[in-house]
Formats: C-alpha cells, sequence, structure tokens
C-alpha cells in the first residue's frame, strides 16, 4: 500500500496536500470540509500587519509612507474595520479550529517592517497554531532602497519573529530575489524552519478607456508552476529547511512534480476554489494511483528524486536549458 505520509516543519502530516491560505480558512465549517476531503493542514488566512496597526491606531504611518510619490495608492487599501477578521477574532479562530480539527493549523502573518504587531506571532502561538508562516507581501517601488537594504530588513524580520515563538516558522517568497539562493540561507539561519516557494503578486491591470489602475485577481493555472518547481529542484538538499510549493498545483501530475522536485508538500487554493473542496479527494487519490502504477512505496521515496541535485543534467535547471530551448526553435524555423 502506498505511503503518502510526510513531514513538514517539523508536522506529522498523513500526505502533501496543504491548503494554502485562502477563503477557504475564514470559517471553521470550511476548515472542516477541508479535513474531511483529505487535506492534511491548513494555512489560515493572513492577518495583516495594516489590521493590526489599525487596531492600535497606528495605521496612519503606514499610510502616509510615500503617498508624496503615490497618493492613488490609499484607493486600494480595504476598509480595514470590515476586511477580513481582526486581530482578536483571528486568535479566536485559531482556538475554535483546535478544538473542532485534528489536522494542523497554521497561521499566516502578512507584513514587511519590524513593529509591535510581530508581538501577533506569539499571540498566535498561545491561541494554538501549530506553526506560523509569515507571508512577506511587498512591492519595493522605491529606487533609493537597495536590493541588500531589503534583505537584511526580512532577515531581522525573521529573527524579530523567530525570537517571538518556539512554534515552526515558514516564509513565503517572492522570485524576485537576485541571488535567491543565498537569500533563502540567510532566512533559514534566521530562524526559519520552511520556504513556501512562491508569494504570487497581483498585478494590477489598466483601464484605457477610463484611465484608471484596476487591481485584477486572476487565479493560478498549471502553467504557474514551473517558475516554484525550478526553484524547489534547485534548493532542494542545499538548505536545512523544508520546501513547500504553492501556485500551479492542479493536477494529480502537478502534485507528482512538486514532490519529485523536492517540496514536503505542495499546497494549493485555485484548485479547490475553481473545483470545490471536495477535489481535494480526486488530487489525492490520482497521486497514489500515479505512485502505485510507477512502484512508488512512499512519498518520502518520491522527494526530490528529481531536485538538482539528483538528476542526470543538473544544468538543465540553469541557463544550458535556455540555449536548448532557443536551439530546438532555431531548428524549427531554418
Amino acid at each position: 500500500m502506498v505511503d503518502l505520509s510526510t513531514t513538514y516543519l517539523g508536522l506529522a502530516l498523513k500526505n502533501p496536500l496543504v491548503a494554502s491560505a485562502s477563503p477557504l480558512s475564514k470559517k471553521a465549517s470550511l476548515v472542516r470540509q477541508l479535513e474531511d476531503a483529505g487535506v492534511s493542514a491548513v494555512v489560515l488566512y493572513s492577518l495583516f500587519e495594516e489590521q493590526i496597526t489599525y487596531e492600535s491606531r497606528e495605521l496612519n504611518y503606514f499610510l502616509e509612507r510615500g503617498t508624496e510619490s503615490y497618493p492613488e495608492a490609499l484607493t486600494y487599501f480595504p476598509d480595514l474595520g470590515n476586511y477580513n477578521i481582526g486581530p482578536d477574532k483571528y486568535l479566536e479562530l485559531i482556538a475554535k479550529l483546535k478544538q473542532s480539527v485534528d489536522i494542523p493549523v497554521i497561521a499566516s502573518l502578512n507584513g514587511v517592517t519590524a513593529g509591535g504587531w510581530v508581538e501577533y506571532a506569539r499571540k498566535m502561538e498561545q491561541a494554538g497554531a501549530d506553526a506560523l508562516e509569515l507571508n512577506l507581501y511587498y512591492v519595493q517601488a522605491n529606487p533609493d532602497v537597495s536590493s541588500q537594504e531589503i534583505e537584511e530588513e526580512y532577515v531581522a524580520l525573521v529573527s524579530e519573529i523567530r525570537k517571538q515563538v518556539m512554534i515552526p516558522l515558514a516564509l513565503k517568497l517572492s522570485p524576485y530575489f537576485t541571488g535567491l539562493a543565498h537569500f533563502a540561507r540567510q532566512i533559514v539561519r534566521a530562524g526559519a524552519n520552511g520556504l513556501v516557494l512562491f508569494n504570487r503578486f497581483y498585478q494590477p491591470d489598466l483601464d484605457i478607456e477610463t484611465l484608471e489602475v484596476i487591481p485584477n485577481l486572476q487565479l493560478s493555472t498549471s502553467a504557474d508552476l514551473r517558475l516554484p518547481l525550478r526553484w524547489v529542484a534547485i534548493l532542494h538538499g542545499r538548505i536545512d529547511a523544508d520546501l513547500a510549493l504553492t501556485g500551479g498545483v492542479h493536477t494529480p501530475t502537478d502534485m507528482v512534480k512538486a514532490i519529485m522536485a523536492g517540496a514536503s508538500v505542495a499546497m494549493s487554493t485555485s484548485a479547490l476554489l475553481e473545483r470545490g473542496i471536495e477535489y481535494a479527494g480526486d488530487l489525492l487519490t490520482g497521486l497514489e494511483r500515479w505512485m502505485d502504477e510507477y512502484e512508488y512505496e512512499s512519498v518520502r521515496q518520491m522527494c526530490g528524486s528529481m531536485s538538482q541535485k539528483n538528476v542526470a543534467d543538473p544544468s538543465a535547471f540553469e541557463r544550458a536549458n535556455y540555449m536548448r530551448i532557443l536551439n530546438s526553435w532555431d531548428n524549427r524555423v531554418i
């Protein structure tokens, strides 16, 4: 019988399918449905730095940063009094879930600056969270801020939160770091137990009739898998941390690829939003069927079997692959 169990952030999971942060984790009833459908853990909807600072009447500082250059940016902040759920209700949700579900509950903090809001990491731990995912979602548009400054700020933030909690800490990264492998190692040394690859920055669109910038949210597709797949494969075995792949996990094949690249877990949201929570069962059934067909006994046996360290041609993940693809098109055209 195929063994789907895996370990992520020191948590023993019954399978590698984790529900990533989404509206599906806003209610305890929905999380129970996710558990019944087969997911092995759930990442809660993010609690935002702005929500916490709003609660403590310090939001003006954050809203005013950069507004001389980008005053229109203020219109994109939601009514934080009603957005999502407030800090206290978020903590109540964690406590409620720990009483009503058996799967691990991973809290999520979304922020970028050091400040009093990081204390909520400790409050999440006290509420019963099994682990914490720190979601660094921030587009640095100031040309006076260097990449080194950004990385140092992030490392300091992880170090500060590590001081607040004893539970495992994962960092959800963007793919836009110049020396991503080096930065990943720094983050792990600062105290991260795992990395989640990657955060998807939602790109705005332009309305050329009204001359307005329009916030635009598009769900992922399997085509989005390739970017995190590449970096999971590169980092596997090179940093002392668990890897989670998120973005583009829509089919059992996507899950197989994620695990073989080196991910301990495959996180999915868009597929469950599009097809319904019960689709989690189809993903797991398909994964188990594939493993049985190709005679894999366990997820642990598969994990990292096609990482850069283990494939016959490691250069395929780097520049040589780019050159090979270009040459293949030359042969078609000429």
